[in-house]
């Protein structure tokens, strides 16, 4: 697929560079004369054409910090005119520490990627020293449901997959076809489990798995006791391999389990070189040869990671102008179609979205997404349910030894019938 967008992609970014990732139009909004050290309320600045901001460095906090994509934004913002500073995986690796790290410094500029759990944890003031300035991109308007509004918007849409193959190596022709992503544990085949609690493609299928279990009357952190033992089983279970196997898609690639889990971002590409790291690979991409997802009733487990721009203390008004200046750049359709293409993401930003997919909107993003669905009982969708429960869940997998490196290692099956979840849904003491 890159191979078939990249000449394209390479004419809009030429064409966007000059302008900072401005639109075209009229309807362009200028900052505030009156913009304020720090930050205050103002809109965008994207008509900021032949500005070099580069004399700003710009401090970026994110959990979409692979070296690759550090590499790669680095690289195309100092050709827009911007420097920046973002850490790569191997000092920030998740949206926990990402957001605490942010939190920590108070030197932040910019804070992108996490997802809505994160993001509603920041607006409603989790983290004190944590506020975003109101801010409307001129691009607000095209990434729809996606927004906090005046505070962030949303770049990428992620949701967690299930995969299986269905040759010889496979269900030899079987579909797969669950009422829960729970099901897979009595799917009859072999299956790839994550192999730690924290991170946020894990938490991801971890809700996913536990959505069939939803009890707001629970007190094992509003999750029935049948919903950890699930859980529990698929871990216990399930096939897993270290960093060798992380996220899911190399045991399925080479053949060692029949069902897998994966996100959505990158999957693409992984395919597309998936003949490097097996001898029997999964083959065709948007016209799947050999692989599958598995039809769940349910749906999947969507998030969207959003950018805001951070309230920095002392930061003074032409340096602001910068930051949202990067900002705006950075969320524009040419800028995130270009980093859908490089990274196999599928951008909030629907006229990206356009760019990356002519044809239309790929299978993986047509899934029914139960994230927004309403949680009986709870009077909030199950994403903003999670968010409610988050700190309990990991606290219940941590506390209860949840993924074991391997069989040697693992936990004793708890007791399920005399557990204190008072105690199991709190930290551990140090």
């Amino acid at each position: 697929m890159k191979k078939l967008l990249a000449t394209l992609l390479a004419l809009v970014m030429v064409l966007s560079l000059a302008a900072c990732g401005g639109k075209s139009g009229g309807d362009t909004q200028q900052p505030a004369d009156d913009q304020q050290s720090g930050g205050s309320s103002a809109p965008a600045d994207s008509g900021s054409e032949d500005k070099d901001y580069s004399g700003y460095t710009i401090r970026i906090y994110s959990n979409s910090n692979s070296t690759e994509r550090t590499t790669w934004l680095i690289n195309e913002a100092k050709d827009a005119g911007f420097t920046i500073s973002i850490d790569d995986n191997s000092v920030i690796s998740g949206d926990t520490a990402a957001i605490q790290a942010a939190n920590e410094n108070k030197d932040g500029d910019i804070l992108f990627g996490l997802n809505e759990t994160r993001w509603s944890q920041v607006i409603n003031g989790q983290y004190e020293n944590l506020k975003l300035v109101d801010w409307t991109p001129s691009w607000s308007g095209d990434v729809g449901e996606y927004v906090y509004p005046g505070r962030a918007y949303g770049l990428v849409i992620q949701n967690v997959l299930m995969l299986y193959r269905n040759d010889e190596l496979g269900t030899n022709g079987e579909a797969l076809k669950f009422d829960h992503w729970a099901d897979i544990v009595d799917c009859g085949y072999t299956w790839y489990r994550q192999n730690k609690v924290g991170g946020t493609t894990n938490a991801n299928i971890n809700s996913a798995m536990l959505y069939a279990f939803v009890d707001p009357s629970s007190p094992a952190g509003g999750i029935s006791v049948d919903g950890w033992k699930t859980l529990w089983k698929y871990c216990a279970e399930g096939k897993s391999g270290g960093e060798d196997y992380k996220y899911g898609f190399d045991p399925l690639n080479k053949g060692d389990v029949q069902v897998s889990t994966f996100y959505s971002s990158s999957l693409y590409g992984k395919i597309d070189a998936a003949a490097e790291g097996s001898e029997k690979p999964l083959t065709g991409t948007m016209e799947p040869e050999n692989w599958a997802l598995v039809d769940i009733a349910d749906g999947t487990y969507y998030i969207a990671e959003y950018i805001g721009v951070l309230d920095k203390a002392g930061r003074s008004a032409e340096e602001t102008e910068a930051v949202m200046a990067f900002a705006e750049w950075f969320g524009s359709a040419d800028v995130q179609a270009a980093w859908g293409e490089e990274f196999d993401s599928y951008p909030c930003n629907t006229e990206a979205a356009d760019i990356l997919y002519p044809g239309g909107v790929p299978e993986i993003y047509t899934l029914k997404n139960f994230a927004l669905s309403q949680v009986d009982g709870a009077g909030m969708t199950y994403a903003e349910y999670v968010s409610a429960h988050s700190s309990e869940w990991t606290n219940i997998m941590t506390n209860l030894g949840f993924y074991w490196a391997d069989a040697s290692n693992a936990a004793p099956t708890p007791d399920w019938d005399n557990l204190d979840w008072a105690t199991l849904t709190q930290e551990a003491a140090a």
